[in-house]
């Protein structure tokens, strides 16, 4: 049977990361910064946000930068109700706009795009770093269990093998 795209470029990468010594809570940490990062408001930051964090805290790069591409289709669906929660926040003007256009702005002049956006994008900001911490820390608990019951399941398994072939 064919593995789906997901399975293979998402789940067996990090599922290796496991068997080769990775800790639960060290691919917990590096999963759960991965997606809070990996949405942050502010389009071409993420990559660099997630490096400097994995490297900061001693984390998988690798896995926080996998889960940071998949977060992309994320980043980008969550960017408008960044904006407007930011406009409540910060009781600021309403801005009529779409994803597309921020990103035909951002391409057709991305220093233009960015004064433009300043105002937005530093309040959507803010709203991202009320929210980024309560997700990351609800993300890193739900899966350390997870990922523990993970590494049980691929011991038990090689113990079986190894009593299986003496």
């Amino acid at each position: 049977m064919k593995e789906s795209f997901f399975t293979r470029r998402l789940v067996r990468p990090l599922l290796e990361l496991l068997r080769q010594g990775v800790t639960p809570e060290k691919l917990a940490l590096s999963l759960a910064l991965g997606v809070v990062l990996g949405v942050f408001p502010a389009l071409g930051w993420t990559t660099a946000l997630c490096a400097l964090a994995a490297l900061v805290l001693r984390l998988n790069i690798p896995a926080t930068q996998l889960v940071n591409y998949f977060m992309y289709p994320v980043q980008l669906a969550t960017i408008i109700p960044f904006f407007r929660l930011g406009e409540i926040l910060f009781r600021a003007e309403h801005l009529p706009l779409s994803v597309k256009q921020i990103y035909a702005m951002v391409h057709a002049d991305l220093w233009g795009a960015i004064k433009f956006l300043w105002t937005s994008n530093w309040h959507a900001m803010v709203v991202w770093g009320l929210l980024a911490p309560p997700i990351a820390a609800a993300i890193y608990y739900a899966l350390i269990p997870l990922l523990k019951r993970i590494v049980r399941r691929e011991k038990a398994a090689v113990g079986a093998a190894q009593l299986g072939a003496a």
